[in-house]
């Protein structure tokens, strides 16, 4: 009779094994400098993903250092990104949804927060197609500006630009972080 491999042991790789094994740490690194366990989560998947997709990581001869630097830069990336979202609107568009709907801010806060809303969706609408759907592939779908470019057909540094353009568009026309805020 013949032994049959375990599905799990023909799918498990030596990269796989040091991704498995550092899983957790590069998680406790992307956390501490993201701020966010859950983000961290999502940073060290897509750093896997990334290696992976390299002929299964077998053109990396330091799976492992690869794994930490692609983590370091996604992890500095979204920190960059959310400090531009928070300058360019004064905050964002998550965490001002959710003040408008959890009951928790005062009435006030709650009128503003929706004004805004309804502004800022607005001003998407008014935006040609493009570059509305640019910004809602980047602001709530969470992709990133390559996967956008490629979805447009236009180039990396033109999705970004549009993307630029539109949130500072919804920032000046709708007054978001001049400090109209009582």
């Amino acid at each position: 009779m013949k032994s049959r491999k375990s599905p799990a042991s023909e799918v498990e790789t030596p990269t796989m094994r040091a991704y498995m094994a550092h899983r957790p740490a590069l998680i406790d690194y992307a956390s501490k400098v993201i701020g966010n366990r859950e983000q961290a989560e999502d940073i060290v998947q897509e750093a896997w993903l990334a290696l992976s997709q390299r002929n299964g990581g077998k053109d990396v001869r330091e799976p492992l250092g690869y794994l930490r630097t692609t983590v370091r830069n996604l992890a500095i990336d979204a920190l960059r990104r959310r400090v531009r979202e928070t300058r360019l609107m004064g905050g964002d568009l998550e965490s001002a949804a959710r003040t408008a709907v959890d009951g928790q801010a005062t009435p006030e806060a709650t009128v503003f927060v929706r004004r805004d809303l309804a502004c800022v969706m607005g001003v998407l609408r008014s935006l040609p197609e493009r570059q509305r759907i640019a910004i809602e592939m980047y602001r709530l779908g969470d992709y990133k500006l390559r996967e956008i470019a490629d979805r447009l057909g236009i180039s990396v540094s033109l999705a970004h630009v549009l993307i630029a353009d539109g949130l500072a568009a919804c920032t000046t026309r709708c007054g978001i972080g001049q400090g109209d805020r009582p």
